[in-house]
């Protein structure tokens, strides 16, 4: 029976076309958040269970790749439940990885530190156009920061990688937890409900402030602070107006500078932007991590019609490993989802100075060979693209496809002699 030559469901062979563009990317993603300071580390792609399931990676915890024991630890015949078979599993994201990195190492970094993370995570939910079950994330973190100071440099530092990108005139939106919290408790819901009311909550975009009600009351929560939850978004602007209304509002439910720490981040964000983006707060901003705790934030881009990044502050998580919490915020960057607006857009990598194919015809003398190593070295040393490849006996249509991937010069290197 033949193997089976298709990858597995959800994931894919990356072509050298997507994969010139993918390394492009990580290259111009990477230099830049150096630029701010942001240093690179690594983590496992296989974390234990138990940190998977912990109840803070919401609705991915239910999307684990889980991995069998290994050895004579594994004994089917005895096995009674889950944990006789599994005790660890693929990472869903990058940032339970990082707070438990940071409970590891913490002792040896400096404070705030400045985390860069790029590395495939790998969730079992259903594939679509931008949405595979393996992918590739990338996450800026600044840990041990308790200031608005983490938020500005993690929005601006974002911001400014997707304009190296190409990318301008999308939108930032932002909120904060605590005034989404404020905003339940003044309509009446109690703090064990609150869970639900997010997760309908967060569908606001998909069925409207109307769809949001009715779902609400269809899940048994009272009319009436269903009602006042429904004019409360109503009547709340989006931006510095927004704002300012809760604060008068929600004076009872919210506790002091929340409003005040949220305009601060919208200031000083707003004046980096130099016209490239805008921000805005949005109270209907949820996202669906569990593990939030403040601000959180999203960029919207018109050319996918969703978000292509987001994040927010999450001080607890570290102290679910330390016993002792540590602040934390980051932002992570939808990678898929920039590759593949690029893809349809054509988007040419920027060639370098110089790409030039050496054809060298078969039966090339050893010392000869050396020679055009030698030759091709000096090249690349100079900062040209050189390709070495053997001289097809279909030399004009070999030069063709060399052509199709941007090999612009060729130089022939015969047996006899020295050609050009």
């Amino acid at each position: 029976m033949a193997l089976n030559k298709k990858p597995m469901t959800g994931m894919k062979d990356i072509l050298p076309a997507e994969m010139e563009l993918r390394d492009y990317v990580m290259n111009v993603i990477k230099d830049n958040y150096r630029k701010y300071g942001f240093t690179p580390i690594e983590t496992p792609a296989v974390e234990s269970i138990e940190n998977l399931s912990s109840k803070q990676g919401g609705e991915n915890e239910k999307l684990i790749f889980k991995i069998l024991k290994r050895g004579e630890k594994l004994n089917l015949s005895e096995a009674k439940e889950e944990r006789d078979l599994t005790d660890s599993g693929l990472r869903y994201d990058l940032t339970l990885p990082l707070a438990r990195f940071y409970a590891n190492n913490g002792a040896n970094l400096p404070t705030p530190f400045k985390s860069l993370q790029m590395g495939n995570v790998f969730r079992a939910d259903r594939p679509q156009k931008g949405r595979f079950r393996q992918f590739m994330q990338c996450d800026i973190d600044i840990l041990g920061e308790p200031g608005n100071l983490a938020e500005i440099e993690l929005i601006l530092a974002t911001s400014s990688t997707l304009n190296k990108l190409g990318f301008t005139g999308f939108r930032v939106r932002i909120n904060e937890r605590k005034i989404l919290k404020a905003m339940a408790s003044y309509a009446g819901f109690a703090e064990d409900q609150m869970d639900t009311v997010f997760i309908i909550l967060d569908k606001m975009d998909k069925i409207g402030l109307k769809g949001v009600a009715e779902e609400l009351e269809r899940e048994g929560f009272s009319k009436a602070s269903v009602d006042r939850y429904k004019e409360l978004f109503e009547k709340t602007s989006q931006g510095g107006e927004g704002l300012s209304y809760l604060k008068d509002v929600l004076k009872d439910h919210l506790e002091d500078g929340v409003i005040e720490n949220l305009s601060e981040i919208l200031d000083a964000t707003s004046g980096g932007a130099d016209g490239k983006f805008s921000i805005v707060f949005d109270p209907t901003l949820v996202r669906g991590m569990s593990y939030y705790t403040g601000t959180i934030f999203e960029i919207e881009m018109a050319e996918l019609n969703s978000s292509v990044a987001g994040g927010g502050r999450y001080d607890k998580m570290v102290g679910r490993f330390t016993g002792n919490d540590v602040p934390a915020c980051g932002f992570s960057i939808g990678f898929e989802r920039i590759i593949t607006i690029l893809m349809d857009q054509g988007f040419q990598v920027p060639a370098p100075v110089s790409k030039t194919a050496y054809l060298v015809e078969k039966g090339m003398p050893a010392d000869r060979l050396s020679e055009i190593m030698k030759k091709a070295r000096e090249e690349r040393e100079k900062g040209a693209q050189i390709l070495v490849v053997r001289m097809n006996k279909n030399k004009k249509f070999q030069k063709e496809q060399l052509m199709k991937e941007g090999y612009e010069a060729f130089v022939d290197f015969y047996k006899e002699a020295l050609k050009k």
